[in-house]
Formats: C-alpha cells, sequence, structure tokens
C-alpha cells in the first residue's frame, strides 16, 4: 500500500505543505486535565450503576412473568386430543 498524493491535486497540496512546520508539542498539553483516580472512579461509579440497573431489571422480569403467570385463567376445553 503506497502512501503519497493519488491525484494531481493531492500532489499540488504534498508540495505546499511540504515544508511547513508545526510546534504544538508543549508541555502542558501533554499533561492530562483529569486525574486518573477521578477518571477510575467515575468508570467504577459507572459500571457499578449499570450492573445494578440489569439486576434490576432482571428481577422485574421475574416479578412480570411471576404476575402474568399468576394472572392467566385456563379454560379445560371438551374436546381433548
Amino acid at each position: 500500500m503506497a502512501v503519497g498524493a493519488r491525484d494531481y491535486i493531492d500532489k499540488l497540496l504534498v508540495e505546499k505543505y511540504s515544508q511547513e512546520k508545526v510546534d504544538n508539542h508543549d508541555a502542558d498539553g501533554m499533561t492530562s486535565k483529569v486525574s486518573a483516580d477521578d477518571m477510575l472512579n467515575a468508570m467504577n461509579t459507572s459500571a457499578n450503576n449499570y450492573r445494578n440497573m440489569l439486576l434490576l431489571n432482571q428481577r422485574l422480569t421475574m416479578v412480570c412473568y411471576g404476575v402474568v403467570a399468576k394472572s392467566a385463567k385456563y379454560n379445560a376445553s371438551d374436546s381433548a386430543a
């Protein structure tokens, strides 16, 4: 797989910007603005909330199954096979 200009416009852009110098790697830009502990705590809280939601959803599903099963009325049919 080749890297470089594929058509005439790309070639002109490469020639135009090939000599440009960019210096945006200052020390302030490379340091994190958020503490790693704060980020991990937020991720842990989010995971715990999601886990609790899944458990609650599972319990609610089982309760709903129980309510439907108890409220079902079965009628005996006269034409049993």
